[in-house]
């Protein structure tokens, strides 16, 4: 590109925003992560500091910006108190509200806004497939993926191209809960949990990065997706390819009760995160054709942690 364009990701210093921030400075983007904190890694893009919940100078780098990405969020990875449920809650809808209000305090507002929600939103079925035509689900998750895209819907103007990516388990090999499911293979200890019935709907970390490039720049894109790879599988055969990947020839299984105790006690999550799951296919990635780099989880576990070729 001869001139830079803008990128603003809010709640961009984790692990999701700093990969796609690598991923869009490696095309020319000018890229500024809005965040409490500063990041943990280094690279060409601007941090500049947020709370999330109120008007700062930060609304400086929507001016003119090309694009506004929303990923912030408390991480679901805890034990749910009340006190870590409603920081779930308001830290989403907070976030968004006050991006609201900042772009309506620019004179000229990105043109696009990519909201991040979630595919929790469809619940926790044992066995049905779901795509972006499914019914909700019940619970804490899917109530709080409702209240994040209701928060969106008031706060986006209405002129905006909006897109909603409702991102499942991004699979990366330096940051999200897969560098800890590979501890626990590499421990012995990454057999089946539970049932190993429950869905795991997953996408590689390289092509979520595709997807939301593609969301900044096709302008065809609108309204709300499944982020998820075309291929979900069940948590028995996602714990098998894991340890296949890792070289690592077996797996101690954990009973429902053992994941409950232990979980908590020991992981400091919540166990439900385990032994619950769904399967998501993204109907309309398939019918505007996407293409994913790695479309199975065979070939995505082998280019995380197989033998890198020149």
């Amino acid at each position: 590109m001869d001139t830079k364009h803008r990128i603003v990701i809010a709640g961009g210093t984790g692990f999701l925003g700093l990969n796609l921030a690598r991923y869009l400075t490696e095309l020319d983007f000018d890229v500024v992560l809005l965040g409490r904190h500063a990041p943990k890694a280094s690279g060409a893009w601007r941090h500049v500091a947020w709370n999330a919940r109120s008007v700062g100078s930060w609304v400086n780098e929507l001016e003119n910006a090309t694009v506004v990405v929303n990923l912030a969020g408390r991480t679901v990875d805890c034990i749910k108190t009340p006190d870590h449920c409603d920081e779930i809650l308001r830290s989403r809808v907070e976030a968004t509200n006050v991006l609201g209000l900042a772009v309506r305090e620019v004179e000229s507002p990105p043109p696009v806004w990519v909201q991040m929600s979630t595919a929790h939103r469809y619940g926790d079925p044992p066995e049905c497939i779901c795509d972006e035509h499914s019914a909700f689900g019940y619970g804490l998750a899917p109530f709080v993926a409702q209240e994040w895209e209701a928060a969106f819907a008031r706060a986006v103007l209405p002129e905006m191209r909006q897109v909603i990516l409702r991102t499942s388990f991004v699979i990366g090999r330096d940051g999200g809960a897969l560098q800890r499911l590979a501890k626990l293979v590499r421990w012995g200890l990454g057999g089946t949990v539970g049932s190993g019935k429950q869905g795991m709907s997953w996408i590689h970390a390289q092509d979520m990065n595709r997807l939301f490039y593609r969301a900044i720049t096709d302008e065809t894109m609108q309204g709300a997706y499944l982020a998820t790879a075309p291929e979900p599988v069940s948590n028995a055969e996602f714990m098998r390819e894991l340890r296949h990947a890792l070289k690592m020839p077996i797996g101690l299984p954990a009973a429902g009760w053992m994941v409950r105790i232990g979980a908590p006690l020991l992981m400091r999550t919540d166990p439900e995160l385990a032994l619950y799951g769904r399967y998501c296919v993204s109907s309309r990635l398939r019918d505007e054709e996407f293409e994913f780099s790695f479309p199975d989880l065979t070939s995505a576990l082998q280019d995380l942690y197989g033998p890198k070729t020149a």
